[in-house]
């Protein structure tokens, strides 16, 4: 599952931070990362649990102290993190959600996996989301797409 997380997270960064500077590119790496790396390990570990999202924020803040221009693009990378926390329905399963502070993980598997079919809605809800964006951000003109590819932006059309 891709869409979804992609169009869930640009589109609520776009509406919440309104700020027409911020990298999108590294928030869409963001919001894939969990399952991305989860997978590898079986199932639902730390980048589905809080705690993994907060220890990206702090090595980003730390990694970037007195760098303020990486800084604000690597930022992007933990917002999406937690992004894919909430639009997968992470905090379901408390024993991930807040480890280390349960019991562990157990036989958890990805919520992504666990939907099974339920996906599908979800993907096609991402599908038309991202036309939806395409159209607000006027990505059918080649320069505004060239625009995002190099800076990550995206501005709204008028």
């Amino acid at each position: 599952m891709v869409l979804w997380f992609v169009a869930t997270a640009v589109l609520s960064v776009h509406f919440v931070f309104t700020d027409p500077r911020f990298d999108h590119r590294w928030l869409i790496v963001g919001a894939l990362l969990p399952d991305a790396v989860d997978v590898w390990f079986g199932g639902a570990r730390a980048l589905h649990s809080l705690t993994g999202a907060v220890a990206a924020l702090v090595l980003v803040m730390v990694a970037t102290a007195g760098r303020r221009p990486i800084r604000k693009r690597l930022i992007a990378i933990p917002i999406g993190m937690m992004l894919h926390l909430v639009f997968d329905g992470a905090f379901d399963d408390t024993n991930v959600f807040w480890w280390p502070f349960t019991s562990g993980f157990g036989d958890a598997e990805l919520p992504v996996v666990s939907r099974g079919i339920w996906n599908v809605p979800l993907e096609v809800a991402g599908a038309a989301l991202l036309v939806w964006s395409w159209r607000r951000f006027g990505l059918a003109d080649p320069v505004r797409r060239q625009q995002f590819a190099r800076t990550g932006q995206l501005t709204q059309v008028r």
